[in-house]
């Protein structure tokens, strides 16, 4: 439930704030706006209220949500009012230039709420992120996939594209976008290039994960009831520093120690409250003994940078900036299939499932910020029924001096809505079959 309330508070306060854009840019220009309603009201809404020439309300749907402005054929595809002569206060009455700001103005809203919410937060509790350079300080751990991708276990990221990234979650989405990959491996460095196959394997089996510090010795996190662990004897807590008498120096060390071992059965040595604790173990069909040691980030490898006004505000656009690129970079993954990136897009009942289960308002907002920024470029994209369609008409207009006719633009924008509702019931639905099967087919 506290998932599904982050989402829904989110969304309402991006909705609300994109579509005040419109409308704020509307009346500027008096247009009349006969409704303004947060979510979708697909055959009925939740909650309306005429206040003056607009109606107020809540959908039941939520899907974003509209301004609709007089004389324009937007979701609404309301075209009986085009048939009509243009009146002073519509929007197709009004000069390009004055429509092309219209179009922009949420777009624009969503942008400044990003810019709005970095300089606060970087005021208030500082930019925090994980330092690559001290991070790696060990060189890095990766995963199978990882290691079949070519890199391996005590690499040091040097550059990527010919940049190093102070920021470690950003360097390893910039390994994901990157063509080229320079790693220091024992003191030579090695240049890596990854195929469309490697990264969608990466993105398909671990992610974010792939990647990681290289940790001192393998400590249990959890045991799994039943399996071989358990019948052992591992407890959390549990260091476990050899098996079969040879040594665990880092924790990827202990995969390699399980696959070289002959037979099913093993010796753990385990350092348990000061002691050294013997474990005879068996291994389980997959070779694996049914635990998960701790990978996680320690506090000494984040950074916080507390700023002044005038410092967090060129460094809030330049994070909003930084944000917008990646978009870019994300987007253009997406249309390679060979990578599978366009499998990791969410609805969202996708994204909710992946915020934390427990309320935290610095999460939350920088959260909205990164939404914020996402939702701003999906809007820029040239397709009906998207701001960036009816602002790329616009400027077409503007540049040729013809205008679209009105039987033209209601095919246009039916042909956008038809392709944004089937990518909406695609993501919707594979996000929907996938909390189905966690819930009730594991």
């Amino acid at each position: 439930m506290i998932q599904l309330a982050q989402i829904i508070f989110i969304l309402s306060v991006l909705v609300i704030l994109h579509e005040f854009g419109h409308y704020i840019t509307a009346k500027w220009f008096k247009v009349r706006v006969e409704k303004f309603y947060l979510f979708m009201d697909a055959g009925f809404s939740l909650f309306k209220k005429k206040i003056g020439e607009t109606e107020w309300g809540i959908g039941w749907l939520p899907l974003g949500g509209y301004v609709k402005l007089s004389g324009m054929i937007d979701e609404s595809m309301d075209t009986e009012q085009m048939k009509e002569e243009p009146q002073p206060w519509e929007f197709r009455a009004k000069p390009a230039w004055q429509r092309l700001i219209i179009m922009l103005g949420g777009i624009i809203v969503n942008i400044l709420l990003a810019w709005l919410i970095y300089t606060t937060m970087y005021t208030t509790v500082g930019k925090k992120y994980i330092a690559t350079e001290v991070l790696q300080e060990n060189g890095l751990a990766f995963g199978e996939v990882g290691e079949k991708a070519g890199f391996q276990n005590g690499d040091k990221i040097v550059s990527v594209d010919g940049k190093f990234q102070e920021n470690f979650n950003r360097m390893v989405m910039d390994i994901l976008f990157s063509d080229e990959v320079v790693v220091n491996r024992n003191g030579t460095e090695v240049k890596l290039n990854l195929t469309d196959e490697q990264i969608g394997e990466i993105l398909e089996k671990e992610g974010r994960n792939f990647i990681g510090p290289r940790a001192y010795g393998a400590v249990v996190d959890s045991v799994v009831s039943n399996d071989e662990a358990k019948k052992a004897g591992l407890q959390v807590g549990d260091s476990i520093v050899a098996i079969n008498n040879n040594k665990i120096v880092f924790s990827e060390d202990l995969s390699k120690e399980l696959k070289k071992a002959e037979g099913d059965s093993i010796l753990l040595t385990v350092f348990r409250n000061n002691q050294k604790v013997d474990l005879p173990a068996k291994l389980n069909e997959e070779r694996k003994l049914g635990f998960v040691f701790k990978r996680g980030i320690k506090e000494d490898f984040i950074i916080e940078n507390k700023m002044g006004l005038f410092e967090a505000i060129p460094a809030a656009v330049k994070e909003s900036w930084a944000l917008l690129v990646y978009n870019v970079k994300s987007f253009k993954l997406i249309l390679r299939p060979a990578t599978g990136a366009y499998k990791q897009v969410k609805s969202p009942v996708g994204i909710a499932r992946a915020l934390p289960d427990t309320w935290n308002w610095e999460y939350i907002w920088n959260f909205t910020a990164l939404f914020s920024i996402a939702l701003a470029f999906m809007n820029l994209l040239p397709i009906p029924g998207l701001d960036g369609g009816h602002a790329l008409f616009t400027v077409v207009e503007m540049i040729t001096g013809k205008t679209m006719s009105d039987k033209t633009a209601g095919y246009v924008q039916t042909a956008g809505m038809i392709i944004l509702l089937t990518l909406m019931a695609l993501t919707f639905g594979k996000d929907i079959y996938e909390l189905i099967a966690d819930k009730f087919f594991q």
